[in-house]
């Protein structure tokens, strides 16, 4: 297979009988239904969605070890029982640890980059948080402009720090020439972040939510994904007692909540890579935060398999119309008949994803804040 060529110099396959522990899998369970690069490469042609594991961890002081972080992961993920016969599922296996860390950011890079050409979603099995730079690389090598959204108790723009897990974002909004038409970063913690960096952040016109706001509103977090392209997920925004290996801080998403996000990721037509990190496994207690994880990715297949039977806005028959004024702007929202969500028109006459609450404000002849913040951008 042509497209395979070159993605296979940066990967290693899988061993099936290892994750297994040499227990068959049972009809209806993912690794029963998986196609896996374990001997022979699989066909990428028909793949839905596509998962790829890196165990590069030194960009967060950590040395490589003997615990796979990505295959902790697939052996909770195998045992789940696949509900979603309209997707198929593949695992390329892992990235080849480099002989230094851009290395490995090279090789994630070039294989998230060549996926995500042929069209496929790709779900990054990680590794260290700074990782999500190389997936954002990815997006810069075929030159595309994108809106990224980070789930993070943190964020990581300490400039003094010497690793670059705790940095990288620095780097990653202010890259030349930058790729990044907008920023969300869900779910931080007050009591970690400086009140400065909130500021520098609103001044460029980039989205920040606490994870207090989140919790009180998550449904306000999916139009935030449904607008994005990119998505990286750190683990410490879950609470330790929900992801034991989270020794950051006992405060926190929900397991329920993580995967609440993670299902309006799979639900949003435009995010096509997404990247679960942070996980070190000989910190979890009883494979929970694995089987957490595991969980998370079942529920962004969930919300794929959802989305799929969204119609275009186009399909006019297909969404309810609703023409409002505010503060002296005609507006048009639309309501889908078939999900229930919500967009709104901005001046320029197109559409972005909005919520029901949104709507209810422009009704009120307030003005949104979400249709504020896109002028603003613009």
């Amino acid at each position: 297979m042509l497209y395979s060529l070159h993605i296979l110099d940066y990967l290693e396959p899988v061993n099936i009988r290892e994750i297994s522990n040499d227990e068959p899998y049972k009809d209806g369970q993912v690794g029963k239904l998986i196609s896996v690069y374990e001997e022979e490469f699989p066909d990428l042609l028909q793949a839905d969605l596509i998962l790829v594991g890196c165990r590069e961890e030194r960009g967060a002081r950590r040395s490589r070890n003997n615990i796979s972080a990505p295959d902790c992961i697939r052996q909770q993920f195998y045992k789940l029982y696949h509900w979603h016969s309209d997707l198929q599922l593949v695992d390329v296996g892992n990235i080849r640890t480099g002989a230094n860390l851009t290395d490995s950011y090279a090789a994630l890079r070039t294989v998230v980059s060549e996926l995500s050409a042929l069209g496929k979603t790709v779900i990054i099995l990680g590794g260290s948080h700074d990782l999500s730079m190389a997936q954002y690389q990815s997006y810069v090598s075929r030159k595309k402009l994108i809106e990224v959204t980070c789930v993070d108790a943190l964020v990581d723009i300490n400039i003094d720090a010497p690793f670059k897990a705790e940095n990288f974002l620095m780097e990653m909004l202010t890259d030349e020439p930058n790729y990044i038409h907008h920023y969300n970063h869900i779910a931080f913690q007050s009591y970690f972040v400086h009140p400065n960096m909130l500021e520098t952040m609103d001044k460029l016109r980039f989205d920040c939510f606490r994870v207090g706001k989140v919790k009180e509103r998550i449904d306000e977090m999916e139009p935030v994904l449904r607008n994005s392209n990119m998505l990286s997920f750190d683990i410490t925004a879950i609470a330790h007692h929900f992801a034991p290996a989270n020794h950051l801080s006992p405060n926190g998403l929900t397991g329920e909540e993580a995967c609440t996000l993670m299902r309006f990721a799979g639900l949003s037509p435009n995010i096509n890579s997404i990247g679960i990190y942070g996980f070190i496994p000989e910190r979890d207690q009883q494979d929970l935060t694995a089987r957490q994880i595991a969980q998370m990715i079942w529920y962004v297949i969930d919300g794929r398999s959802k989305g799929q039977r969204e119609a275009t806005l186009n399909d006019k028959e297909y969404f309810n119309e609703y023409h409002t004024a505010f503060a002296e702007v005609q507006t048009t929202f639309l309501q889908s008949k078939k999900t229930n969500r919500w967009w709104m028109q901005l001046p320029d006459q197109k559409y972005i994803a909005c919520s029901y609450n949104d709507y209810l404000l422009a009704s009120s002849n307030e003005v949104p804040e979400r249709w504020l913040r896109a002028q603003e951008r613009m």
